[in-house]
């Protein structure tokens, strides 16, 4: 993962890279070098605030931050507000038209993969409830990308959770390169679903993830 992105940053040519959030994009910039590529801008594909109103633990904008000379455009607000009125409030606020516009613009995404499954990251984190997580469990949910939940054909569940996501839109057939960064058996499923529903059109994972996705 940190290998495609230093590739991506080290192009002459000006673009917008999209991040998501999640354990395994955070661990890959981590080990990034510094990189000289002022030409080129980041933005947070998802909020990065968590409920609590601190930095969300598995943020990865704040840590490319100090990796690289491009400007970047965090999403101070929750991955999943509180309500959809309050959804509506944050993503009205003046500050967070540039970055809004440029998530919708991006020239590559990378973003990582979340199960629902119990216990859900999104639960663990905070953003979502028991109650929450179990009745999209019951309505078939199996993954999730910057907060949008998913079943197993790559559908967004029709939901209250999300009605309230603040991330940036997906949907199926991304116009530009949108990679998964995930591995293990606790993501496969996910990670399936999303390549069925062609949400996300590129993949980085291991080799016994990758043999398990192959089979049926």
């Amino acid at each position: 993962t940190g290998d495609m992105i230093e590739r991506w940053l080290s192009s002459r040519s000006p673009l917008v890279m999209g991040l998501g959030t999640g354990r395994t994009l955070r661990a890959a910039i981590e080990h990034l070098p510094h990189i000289d590529c002022a030409q080129h801008r980041i933005v947070s594909l998802t909020g990065n605030i968590a409920p609590d109103g601190s930095t969300a633990h598995y943020n990865v904008l704040f840590t490319i931050a100090d990796k690289v000379s491009a400007t970047t455009y965090p999403m101070p607000m929750p991955v999943i507000s509180a309500s959809p009125e309050e959804r509506a409030a944050l993503i009205g606020q003046k500050t967070l038209e540039t970055a809004r516009g440029l998530a919708q613009r991006t020239d590559v995404r990378f973003i990582g993969v979340g199960t629902i499954a119990d216990p859900a990251p999104l639960a663990l984190d905070g953003f979502i409830s028991t109650e929450d997580q179990d009745r999209l469990i019951a309505k078939g949910a199996v993954g999730e990308l910057i907060g949008w939940v998913f079943d197993e054909r790559g559908n967004l569940i029709e939901d209250s959770v999300n009605a309230r996501v603040s991330s940036a839109p997906m949907g199926a057939d991304p116009k530009e390169p949108t990679i998964a960064c995930a591995f293990g058996p606790d993501k496969v499923a996910a990670i399936r679903a999303a390549i069925r529903g062609r949400l996300v059109n590129g993949l980085i994972t291991d080799e016994d993830t990758a043999v398990a996705l192959t089979e049926t």
